[in-house]
């Protein structure tokens, strides 16, 4: 019987790989996002291979969150796979030039969205004594950069609950997986400096940085692991990063 996965934050970036690679596997899909346009692109694009459900819904909005996730039907409902992917950064710059604007965005977006969400799904997991939740934090949550500040805090905070998660779920049966990438090419740099196109590409000049496709493949290879085993914590850099704020660019 073909497993189920939902993932947020799926119209783009990490979100679409992931949906990508578990559909290789045969994984029907619940995708969630805000632009329905791409979700519609990727439903079509994946139809072929598996059932493709999408939703539409702002993770940050907790009563959004629950009217969409309460119209999937009981059979969807059965969901074996959560992959807590939807986030955002807002600006970099020091703790005290800060806007609370980006802030409330970061926050409410990777932290306050991704509980939102598993509110609703771990007691369908708990349920059935059976899951599996793949939250994506970052290297950031393991180590503060220079004006990182709150998005480090954020991401830290993902950290934080992942580990809360697999201590609370442990008697269910319900695994519980930390993503932890570092420097991944994405739409993440243009969002983070809204819209400034010269200063998201120099944040991968001189090196090779990772693609989404590259995080999707260990995502696919956390949830593909024998019923007793579970990855509990992993970072993923490129060859050229060795931490947080140590990068070798060519010259």
């Amino acid at each position: 019987m073909s497993k189920l996965a939902l993932i947020t934050g799926a119209s783009s970036g990490i979100g679409k790989a992931t949906a990508e690679a578990f559909a290789d596997l045969g994984i029907n899909l619940i995708l969630c996002g805000r632009r329905l346009d791409r979700l519609y692109e990727i439903q079509e694009s994946l139809s072929e291979k598996v059932k493709v459900n999408i939703l539409t819904f702002d993770v940050r909005k907790k009563e959004d969150v629950e009217k969409a996730l309460h119209t999937l039907p009981e059979e969807l409902r059965a969901i074996d796979i959560l992959v807590n992917n939807a986030g955002n950064a807002h600006g970099l710059g020091p703790i005290q030039d800060g806007s609370t604007d980006d802030w409330d965005a970061m926050i409410d977006g990777n932290v306050k969205g991704l509980l939102y969400v598993s509110k609703t799904i771990m007691p369908w997991m708990i349920a059935r004594q059976k899951g599996h939740i793949v939250n994506i934090s970052s290297i950031a949550g393991k180590s503060t950069y220079p004006n990182g500040n709150v998005y480090c805090a954020s991401k830290a905070a993902v950290e934080a609950i992942s580990e809360g998660m697999r201590l609370d779920l442990n008697p269910h049966g319900i695994k519980v997986t930390n993503v932890a990438p570092g420097a991944v090419e994405t739409e993440f740099s243009l969002v983070r400096f809204k819209g400034d196109d010269k200063r998201a590409e120099a944040v991968y000049k001189g090196f090779v940085p990772l693609t989404a496709q590259d995080v999707a493949e260990i995502i696919a290879f956390t949830v593909t692991r024998p019923p007793h085993v579970v990855i509990a914590d992993m970072t993923l850099f490129p060859v050229a990063q060795a931490s947080a704020t140590v990068l070798r660019r060519n010259s």
